[in-house]
């Protein structure tokens, strides 16, 4: 005989309890009506955000690329499309969502559900316009510190283990993380990797078989140094990023202020390695043809009131040399960061011949704003002083020592470059934080212990194990604050390295003593195929081009016509030599465009392409086979 006992019973209980509650859970709610009263946003409807939304859809963190950190923000809407239509509530797909009759796209898919007297509230406010409290946000902006921090370097982990600074520090991390240390990819990527990095192209199929050959085991080492000292293809190199970033163009014209292209003075300064903070004190304070950055901001001319040239002069400077964002700033207080408009006009000052009036949304507000720097407790610009002498102080303040924040951009730049991902990303967005405090802390002050030599901060990098590991996918699901470093990303080559690599192969056809050197692709006008390959127009600042291929990318890489001339060129000039074996042909157009021999599969491919004897057009052919292999378009 079973005993029902007071346990069992109080089980049975909650069982059925939790049947009958998953059974209510399961029916569909009904939409219920709109509240009959006025609704109030700071008493009815913040509370609701506060409880249900701010937690995924606030700040930083922005599921669904929804925020509802402001009134723009939240009537921008998301991935599906627009969160509310004003005066239709019953329309709103943020309606829709809190209902949540739809397990897989319910909100908020974490937490209590929205209840249904907070839904009537909702569409209450939806239908009487979507009220919202005057400069109200519900962000919490981060404000990264500002002086210099020194970290103390870690031991290396055992006899052998890398005594790299970066690999010292990053040993920490990756135990944190679980991550074992991937073994490093071999000679013929590295080789690869470390060329098209620093002087943007390929290694030859010669220097790639000394490479390999080469027994000394601080080879690495050694050629990271060669290809740094190449300073004229570093500099053609480097020049895409800087032009990119100061908005340097080789073909479009300035709007008035008398500003040029600063062309010569950037190729001078990276042939010689200019220090970084003077490279940024002579484009400040428009010194020995540098002028353009500052003035050439007038090729915009004046879009509104809010967008004057010296307004463009702030916003740029802040954005490439501090990693902070003044744009919205220059209309309003910013809804994305701490930055007030007062904050962007004293800036903007600086680079006018006095003090400007503000403007709130292209209306004159009647408040002139004295020139002042951002960070007030480096010093002060005295807004009295000549044009040039505020500048002068500014480019001081902007390089002070004191100001941690300036190394710390640059060096997050450069570690975006070769990684593909920054330390603080986006890498315009220094508030956040990094991934790896110390890691970024302490190659910062690095950089400015060696004087602001930017190469020697690229060395350390390149010679890293960290840079040496395998490269790996990006990952959907590592976002933001859950991204977690796991060796560098594999990245599309840029428009110019990939238009270099091609000609590059092309004229390795030629004869040694017969190859023509050629205008790096860098260095020459903006034309539509570079356009289609991701090249900015550089009508505003780019710190970092996509690395994902656009559908234009595509059409032009598979059918565009010069493209087509460019491969064309290289059906006479690879089978010209008539005493050369099909077989020869095909193994050194494998080795120059992709370091190696072809395989049995792709050897008998490339043969029947290039056909016997060998044919131009047959080689035009095998030349488009091999320039739209993902081995040949991608940096791994």
């Amino acid at each position: 005989m079973t005993l029902i006992t007071p346990v069992r019973v109080a089980a049975c209980a909650a069982l059925l309890l939790s049947v009958v509650v998953s059974a209510h859970a399961a029916e569909k709610r009904a939409l219920p009506d709109a509240a009959k009263r006025q609704v109030d946003f700071s008493t009815d409807i913040k509370p609701i955000l506060i409880k249900h939304c701010v937690r995924c859809h606030s700040g930083p963190k922005k599921e669904g690329s929804f925020s509802v950190d402001h009134l723009h923000s939240f009537l921008l809407g998301g991935e599906s499309g627009e969160a509310v239509l004003k005066g239709k509530s019953a329309k709103s797909l943020l309606i829709e969502l809190v209902l949540g009759n739809d397990k897989d796209t319910a909100m908020p898919q974490k937490g209590a559900p929205v209840s249904l007297p907070e839904i009537a509230l909702l569409r209450a406010w939806i239908d009487q316009g979507v009220s919202w409290e005057k400069g109200f946000t519900f962000a919490k902006f981060p404000r990264a510190k500002l002086a210099p921090r020194v970290v103390k370097l870690p031991p290396a982990a055992g006899p052998k283990a890398s005594p790299n600074p970066i690999d010292r520090l990053l040993a920490g991390y990756l135990a944190k993380q679980k991550i074992k240390s991937a073994a490093v990819v071999d000679d013929r990527t590295f080789l690869r990797r470390v060329s098209l990095d620093v002087i943007g192209l390929l290694p030859t199929a010669k220097q790639v078989e000394q490479f390999i050959a080469d027994k000394n085991p601080r080879k690495r080492e050694a050629i990271v140094d060669k290809l740094l000292a190449d300073n004229k293809n570093y500099a053609e190199h480097w020049i895409t990023f800087w032009n990119d970033a100061l908005r340097n163009s080789y073909s479009r014209q300035y709007h008035g202020g008398g500003g040029k292209p600063i062309t010569g003075w950037l190729t001078g300064a990276l042939s010689k390695n200019m220090p970084y903070d003077q490279f940024v004190r002579e484009l400040i304070t428009q010194a020995r043809g540098s002028a353009g950055f500052i003035q050439g901001v007038r090729w915009r001319g004046t879009v509104n009131a809010s967008q004057v040239p010296e307004m463009q002069a702030a916003q740029n400077v802040a954005q490439v040399f501090l990693g902070l964002n003044l744009k919205c700033a220059s209309c309003h207080d910013s809804f994305i960061n701490h930055w007030s408009l007062r904050d962007a006009y004293a800036l903007a000052s600086t680079f006018a011949n006095g003090p400007l009036e503000m403007h709130k949304c292209n209306k004159g507000t009647g408040k002139v704003v004295p020139s002042a720097f951002l960070y007030p407790e480096l010093g002060a610009i005295d807004a009295k002083a000549a044009k040039n002498v505020r500048q002068q102080q500014l480019a001081k303040l902007i390089t002070h020592e004191k100001n941690g924040r300036f190394p710390r951009t640059v060096v997050n730049r450069l570690w975006a470059v070769f990684f593909g991902r920054g330390l603080v990303e986006p890498v315009d967005e220094m508030d956040l934080p990094p991934w790896s405090a110390d890691l970024l802390d302490w190659m910062a002050v690095d950089t400015v212990s060696h004087k602001y030599d930017l190469k020697h901060t690229m060395r350390q990098i390149l010679t890293s194990r960290a840079y040496q590991m395998a490269s790996v996918e990006a990952r959907k699901d590592e976002q933001g604050n859950d991204y977690v470093f796991r060796g560098p990303l594999v990245r599309r080559m840029s428009a110019e390295q990939l238009l270099d690599a091609i000609e590059q192969v092309v004229l390795l056809g030629k004869a040694a003593d017969q190859r023509p050197s050629w205008k790096r692709a860098g260095t020459r006008k903006l034309d539509p195929l570079m356009v289609a390959l991701g090249r900015p127009k550089r009508d505003q600042v780019v710190t970092r081009r996509e690395s994902v291929a656009t559908t234009l990318q595509t059409l032009e890489l598979t059918n565009g016509d010069r493209l087509a001339a460019l491969l064309q060129r290289g059906g006479p000039i690879w089978s010209a030599d008539k005493k050369q074996t099909p077989e020869a042909v095909v193994d050194r157009l494998f080795r120059e465009a992709l370091g190696r021999a072809p395989t049995p599969k792709e050897r008998m491919t490339a043969l029947q392409a290039i056909g016997t004897p060998v044919s131009p057009r047959g080689v035009e052919d095998l030349l488009w086979m091999m320039a739209m292999l993902p081995e040949f378009q991608l940096i791994y």
